[in-house]
């Protein structure tokens, strides 16, 4: 039988193995499904305007969580939404944080911007430990060096300017990212995986129109610069329904489980699986990326501190 999110990101009464064993579960698959991403942008950047991809990958993936969200529970349920505080969190956090990833993407390729995005745990205990939830302990700091090191690893091949201005934005991305998640669920605790995704992510529509309609008055390139054939519209769909609406309700939910810092561990995976991805779109394999990517996958294994958070002082094992 099919587990749906809601229904794995169990409430306070589950035990906290179930809670930690379910909870990175949920991780890993919102890693996979956020790793398609990468190799489909990689197909339609070759036509598609960075800004106008973003609007369509958004349009699919608000139009069917919406969907998903009122047939589970119902229409009142979703007018009843705190959606200024969600679309406010969509627009700052995921939405910018989309936009400045696939500009990271351009600037580099499918997997250097996903080992970047491998400092989400850094930036992730950063923001716990701000908000008073966790101690900096031994296990949770080797994860985070090991996420560095792999990082520089990876990324050693590439050109000073390709890095600087590719990593520049795909940094931004992660932190807007990391921040927008634990947000979503600190601020709208009242709301299922399936409302914090929805209005979050419409939140990032309204910035890509924004950004969109701008482009167009400015005499800017927007439209694709070739016509859309299937094959395209099977990218956006995996771009837009998979890598986002799937996604982020998949990580939401985890995030409520294992807090933001360790869940974020899960993105050191997500190269692994953009690598594979990629094999499949006629790329080599790159060996300093792969090295890499198994240093910082280390983090997963190695941050998964015994310790309870703060907020929970005599809970077990987070793992």
């Amino acid at each position: 039988m099919t587990m749906s999110p809601e229904r794995l990101s169990a409430g306070p009464s589950a035990s906290p193995r179930a809670q930690a064993l379910g909870g990175n579960a949920l991780a890993a698959a919102a890693m996979i499904t956020w790793s398609a991403g990468f190799p489909a942008a990689e197909v339609l950047l070759q036509t598609w305007p960075p800004v106008m991809l973003l609007a369509a990958r958004l349009v699919l993936a608000a139009s069917g969580i919406l969907l998903l969200w009122t047939v589970r529970e119902g229409v009142q349920t979703v007018l009843r939404a705190p959606w200024r505080k969600g679309l406010m969190i969509g627009i700052c956090g995921f939405g910018l944080s989309a936009f400045l990833l696939i500009q990271a993407q351009v600037l580099t390729n499918a997997v250097t911007a996903a080992l970047i995005c491998s400092a989400a745990p850094v930036i992730g205990g950063v923001i716990e430990m701000l908000q008073g939830q966790r101690r900096l302990g031994v296990r949770f700091a080797l994860g985070a060096v090991a996420t560095v090191i792999g990082g520089v690893i990876a990324t050693s091949s590439l050109s000073g300017a390709e890095l600087g201005l590719g990593a520049a934005a795909a940094a931004g991305a992660i932190t807007l990212y990391t921040w927008a998640s634990s947000a979503a669920v600190r601020e709208l605790p009242d709301l299922s995986p399936s409302g914090r995704s929805a209005v979050t992510i419409c939140g990032g529509l309204i910035l890509a129109s924004v950004l969109t309609a701008g482009t167009a008055v400015l005499g800017g390139e927007w439209l694709p610069s070739a016509p859309v054939d299937g094959y395209q519209l099977q990218m956006l769909l995996i771009f837009g329904l998979v890598s986002v609406m799937l996604s982020q309700l998949l990580w939401l939910s985890s995030v409520e489980r294992l807090g933001v810092a360790l869940a974020s561990f899960h993105t050191n995976l997500a190269p692994f699986y953009v690598m594979i991805l990629m094999l499949f779109l006629g790329e080599s394999w790159e060996w300093p990326q792969a090295i890499g990517a198994a240093v910082v996958g280390l983090g997963v294994i190695v941050a998964q501190d015994k310790r309870p958070k703060l907020a929970e002082p005599v809970s077990g094992s987070q793992v």
